[in-house]
């Protein structure tokens, strides 16, 4: 009777034209919804917004005065550039932990709008990947005061910021989307993701530059290539290359443009039809 009357299953997946389609004609939702649950995080805070900013300074604080003066981590990095340095790091890679951690509770956080309301639920971890977005560049105001404090006047290299931001941001939505799937049917995921990503921010060069540190250690080539060549550390070069003066192309590893950018295909690709893939399944017990 269904196949008669051209009926088809409540809540199936769409094909991945028509769910890119959908997806697209919700956009103001996505907006809409970004903004939402960015001015609704800091709501009970005295100080509201300015956590947006406060959070990460005072992560940077911490790493400056263990990793920068207690440990000796500035090797390799000029004392006056160590600062935007560090500052640039925890800025960068607090945009892509954030992201993957708003992913994993995306689906499983919002089971009754998922559960009322029929939509493409990829709208719910994008719109989550906007909401880090939107507050890394609130940050970005004390970044660049940061930066120019220190000695590093404007430029026309900081126009590399945008596509670096862009790229960095089309790898976090697939990261998020690629979470939210997982977290969707596994929510203790949740309990363990902080420690991954702390792993992959001590590997990822945040507090300390990775050529330096290597340098004159007996590390196996591969192992090196795959610290300077892991997304987050090439997103934080790029940010911090283009900002920074003291911060100059030697510091970079080769090809990093075109890293940055097959990692953001890569994830964002993989992470958007992995996550179409099990549509109908969202929110079902």
């Amino acid at each position: 009777l269904a196949a008669k009357h051209g009926l088809s299953v409540s809540g199936a997946r769409p094909s991945l034209a028509e769910y890119v389609r959908q997806l697209w004609d919700r956009r103001h939702f996505i907006l809409a919804f970004s903004r939402a649950k960015l001015t609704a995080q800091y709501s009970q805070a005295k100080l509201g917004q300015l956590w947006q900013v406060a959070t990460p300074l005072l992560n940077a604080a911490v790493y400056f005065f263990i990793f920068g003066l207690l440990l000796g981590a500035r090797r390799g990095v000029p004392h006056d550039v160590y600062v935007p340095f560090l500052v640039t790091g925890v800025f960068v890679f607090t945009f892509t932990q954030s992201s993957v951690l708003a992913g994993v509770r995306a689906i499983s956080g919002n089971l009754g709008l998922v559960r009322a309301l029929h939509f493409p639920r990829a709208s719910l971890p994008i719109s989550f990947a906007l909401q880090q977005l939107q507050q890394l560049l609130f940050s970005m105001i004390v970044l660049v005061a940061v930066v120019v404090a220190f000695g590093s006047p404007p430029a026309l290299s900081w126009l590399l910021v945008v596509p670096a931001l862009l790229l960095q941001f089309v790898f976090n939505t697939g990261l998020a989307l690629v979470f939210a799937r997982l977290g969707s049917r596994t929510p203790d995921l949740a309990q363990l993701m902080p420690f991954v990503l702390r792993t992959w921010m001590y590997a990822s060069g945040v507090m300390f530059s990775i050529p330096a540190m290597l340098q004159d250690k007996d590390v196996p080539g591969w192992l090196a290539d795959v610290l300077q060549w892991n997304p987050a550390a090439v997103y934080m070069d790029l940010v911090r290359f283009a900002l920074i003066d003291g911060y100059g192309s030697s510091y970079l590893p080769p090809h990093v443009w075109a890293f940055a950018l097959g990692w953001a295909l890569l994830a964002g690709v993989t992470g958007f039809v992995y996550f179409w893939k099990a549509e109908e399944r969202y929110g079902r017990g």
